[in-house]
C-alpha cells in the first residue's frame, strides 16, 4: 500500500504499473468524455491510464489527501480527497474519493476508484 502511495505521489506511471499482476480488474468511472475512465484488464493499461490523466491538469496544483485506509485480508480501501486543476480551463474541482484495491499474490489485481464523477466531469466543460 505504501508503495503505491509513494509512486502515486511521485507521478511515476511505470513505478505504479510494476505493482499490478498481468490481469486486472481496473474499472473509474467517469464521463466519456474523459480518455482515462472506463475499464482496464492489463498491467500495461495501468502506466496509460496515469499518462493520459495526469496532463489534463495544471502541474504542481492537484492534491490528495489520505483520510483513512482500511484493510481487510487481501482488501484496502483508501479513503481520500483529491483537489485539481483543469489545465484547458483553469477551473479547480475537490472530490471525495474512495479506492478499493485487493492484493493477489503480492500484486494489485483490483483497483476500483470512487469520486464525484459529476463534480470532475462540470470542471471539464468549458
Amino acid at each position: 500500500m505504501t508503495s503505491f502511495m509513494d509512486r502515486l505521489g511521485q507521478q511515476d506511471a511505470e513505478g505504479i504499473a510494476e505493482l499490478f499482476a498481468d490481469e486486472i480488474d481496473w474499472y473509474v468511472p467517469g464521463s466519456e468524455t474523459l480518455p482515462w475512465t472506463g475499464r482496464r484488464s492489463r498491467r500495461e493499461h495501468v502506466a496509460e491510464y496515469f499518462r493520459t490523466m495526469w496532463p489534463a491538469f495544471v502541474p504542481g496544483q492537484s492534491t490528495a489527501t489520505v483520510d483513512k485506509v482500511v484493510i481487510s485480508g487481501d482488501d484496502a480501501v483508501v479513503f481520500s480527497r483529491f483537489t485539481h486543476t483543469v489545465a484547458r480551463n483553469g477551473k479547480t474541482f475537490n472530490t471525495p474519493v474512495a479506492v478499493h484495491l485487493t492484493i493477489a499474490n503480492g500484486q494489485i489485481a483490483r483497483l476500483h476508484l470512487y469520486e464525484d464523477t459529476l463534480a470532475v466531469h462540470e470542471a471539464f466543460k468549458d
